[in-house]
């Protein structure tokens, strides 16, 4: 059964639209908590569009479960991370252009840069997660670096729209899954996972952690944060007679 890691970005990009204090993404984790959550998941860009350093450092020393700070290879966003030192941090491709993560971490054409971040984060002790598509070449190189774990880009798989695409994106995800598993890494999925798509990828076998944030946040504008992961998590720990009507 994986667990749920709640990204809270979207609760920062409210706030930074106006630049004031509120709401404040640090009061979301606790709800998210208090809803379930077994993760809160923020991603600190180097143009700070949503997430600020202040942000993070009070993360660290409010969050209850597990804190992943998605980064950049960025020099300057590693030295953060070591001074913050998450629980974990996933490495993400990232461009000043794109509105959200577009694909994943191309390990084989950035290994050198790659590398050196890995390290060290790694040395510091932190557990390192890599964002990368569901491709065999990709997972063999986050393999080399001795990373504790992968997460599988589902974005195709979320964005697919009739049901031979969708079928084909999720058999792309199995193997993968499979392929991660084989080398004993860390299987982590999340990109685009929404309520109406979440029960196929909690349902591939040996994904621990799946992270999701802007449907949960979407939803939680109606019905409060807590209830909305509360909904998600029933999702993806596959309870019984839930409905979203």
């Amino acid at each position: 059964m994986p667990k749920l890691g709640v990204n809270i970005d979207h609760i920062a990009t409210v706030r930074q639209a106006r630049r004031t204090v509120e709401p404040d993404p640090v009061w979301a984790a606790a709800l998210a908590e208090l809803g379930g959550a077994d993760g809160i998941t923020v991603h600190l860009r180097e143009d700070r569009r949503h997430i600020q350093d202040r942000d993070v450092r009070l993360l660290k020393e409010t969050v209850q479960v597990k804190l992943n700070l998605e980064m950049s290879i960025a020099d300057e966003i590693v030295d953060f991370a070591l001074e913050i030192r998450p629980e974990q941090c996933t490495l993400v491709p990232e461009t000043r252009e794109e509105l959200t993560t577009e694909g994943g971490l191309d390990l084989i054409s950035n290994r050198d840069r790659v590398r050196s971040c890995v390290d060290r984060l790694l040395d510091a002790g932190i557990e390192v997660s890599l964002f990368i598509d569901p491709d065999k070449h990709q997972i063999e190189a986050a393999d080399a670096l001795n990373v504790h774990g992968v997460e599988l880009h589902t974005g195709c798989y979320a964005e697919a729209k009739d049901i031979e695409t969708i079928s084909l994106e999720l058999e792309r995800l199995l193997v993968a899954g499979d392929e991660t598993l084989a080398r004993d890494l860390l299987l982590h999925m999340g990109h685009g996972l929404t309520y109406r798509n979440v029960e196929p990828i909690s349902e591939i076998p040996g994904v621990s952690e799946l992270n999701i944030g802007h449907s949960i946040i979407s939803r939680s504008m109606f019905i409060g944060i807590e209830q909305a992961v509360r909904e998600m998590k029933a999702l993806v720990s596959h309870a019984p007679g839930l409905s979203l009507e």
